[in-house]
């Protein structure tokens, strides 16, 4: 936390309402849910342009929003287009679209579901996996390299509060 005053756990000794609201304070908002905006607000901003980097780094073609889908895959392995898009949050055609061009680049293939005829698994490549597990091989490296000064546990501690923070904000 910040020692300017926000969150630095000294509170305003004033009743605070369950949704973050404090009479006594500017605009009635808690001090410590405008530090955590402003903080999440940094965080996303930069992901989303690490993001866009590193799909640079896979292929100079892909698109910033289908490295996700790239992750996805890398972690889980083959998987149903619709599994994609309720994961990541968009609609058929828009899956569609990505997955064409991400077979185009040749990161993925597409194969039909011995399950369902009707339906389609997709996997990374040879090559997208190499790709995909060079960049975030270098991605990791990056944390270590920038997070050196900080307790290993410190490292736990917020990976632990960043997975509780996305499985809340899942439901």
């Amino acid at each position: 936390m910040h020692e300017d005053g926000n969150g630095d756990g000294r509170g305003s000794g004033s009743p605070k309402s369950p949704s973050g609201v404090d009479p006594a304070s500017p605009g009635g908002v808690d001090p410590e849910f405008l530090s955590l905006e402003r903080e999440l607000t940094v965080l996303l901003r930069r992901a989303r342009a690490n993001q866009g980097e590193m799909a640079r780094e896979v292929h100079p073609d892909l698109e910033s929003a289908a490295y996700g889908l790239l992750v996805r895959l890398e972690e889980l392995g083959r998987q149903r287009a619709t599994e994609l898009a309720a994961y990541i949050g968009v609609g058929k055609a828009t899956m569609s679209r990505q997955l064409r061009a991400l077979e185009q680049l040749g990161l993925i293939a597409r194969e039909p579901d011995p399950a369902d005829g009707r339906a389609w698994l997709v996997d990374l490549t040879e090559e997208g996996r190499t790709r995909v597990g060079r960049v975030r091989e270098a991605r990791r490296a990056r944390y270590v390299s920038q997070l050196a000064h900080w307790d290993r546990g410190e490292v736990s501690e917020l990976a632990r509060l960043l997975h509780e923070l996305n499985q809340g904000m899942a439901k």
